[in-house]
């Protein structure tokens, strides 16, 4: 398994390690503000999960939650890393949902977990998020190429930051550039849609497994300390979930933006990085596990 990392330099030594994993389509740079903004807090690394970014496919063609979930499991064990010990997670959308499995499987590997807006099951999912579930359905990987052909790469980002972003007038002319280059060289990548269409069908796949499977049922075995920050605008993750999600993980903090969409940590940088230092600062102490 290869896997590209994004890290950031910290603004003194000593700190410990923050891992940064991205949602459904996204990459390592969704997370560029808020890496700046917590340098002087934690030593930050963003990984491209498999197929994403600038990391290639998996060779075992897996790519369900417990698939990407076993990749930053390996990073973390690496010997790369040097026994730098537990990290502080976090973890946007699908990142989150694999970020909570992580958590309950290794506990070890965690020093805290924060989450954003994460893909935790819904019972009925907001309308604005079916067609995302839609492109998990066998055969997308060969039609949405023929749908989409029509659209530049300028139109899908722009598309795609109006349904993330709460408030559309948000979205700078550099985010914009920044989305419009990185969908442009990804639609490049002969496993582009392969590699989207069959995440989004690992996601599906995450939300109908029930008993110790079911990620509500993992959020329950999670032993770090969890924050968790949900926009009330977000139209793929209904904040209604934030509630659920503060009882079901044992010890959290529960931050809920009322402007803000579904990565609150590109369109409300400051907010999220003031809310991780005054939970980082609550759960300082030895480490969980």
């Amino acid at each position: 398994m290869t896997l590209a990392v994004r890290r950031r330099a910290a603004t003194r030594d000593g700190l410990e390690s923050a891992l940064l994993v991205h949602g459904l389509g996204g990459s390592s740079r969704n997370w560029s503000s808020l890496m700046e903004l917590l340098a002087g807090e934690v030593e930050c690394e963003a990984v491209d999960l498999p197929g994403f970014g600038a990391s290639p496919p998996p060779d075992s063609g897996d790519y369900s939650v417990y698939g990407h979930a076993r990749a930053v499991i390996r990073l973390l064990d690496s010997a790369d890393r040097g026994g730098r010990g537990p990290v502080h997670l976090f973890g946007n959308s699908l990142g989150g949902a694999v970020a909570t499995r992580v958590a309950a499987l290794r506990p070890d590997l965690v020093r805290t977990l924060t989450l954003v807006s994460p893909a935790l099951p819904e019972l009925t999912p907001q309308r604005t998020a079916w067609p995302t579930g839609l492109l998990g359905l066998p055969g997308m990987p060969r039609l949405m190429p023929r749908m989409t052909r029509e659209m530049t790469a300028g139109q899908r980002a722009r598309q795609v930051l109006r349904l993330c972003y709460g408030n559309p007038a948000r979205i700078t002319p550099e985010d914009f550039a920044a989305a419009e280059a990185e969908l442009e060289r990804r639609q490049s990548l002969p496993y582009f849609w392969d590699s989207l269409t069959r995440s989004a069908r690992g996601l599906v796949n995450a939300y109908t497994l029930g008993g110790q499977h079911s990620l509500w049922r993992q959020a329950e075995r999670v032993l770090a300390p969890t924050l968790l920050v949900y926009g009330v605008r977000d139209r793929l993750v209904s904040f209604r979930m934030a509630r659920r999600a503060g009882r079901a993980f044992g010890f959290s903090r529960l931050v809920v933006l009322p402007e803000a969409g579904h990565m609150a940590m590109m369109e409300y940088p400051d907010e999220v990085a003031v809310a991780f230092r005054d939970f980082f600062a609550e759960t300082a102490g030895p480490p969980v596990g």
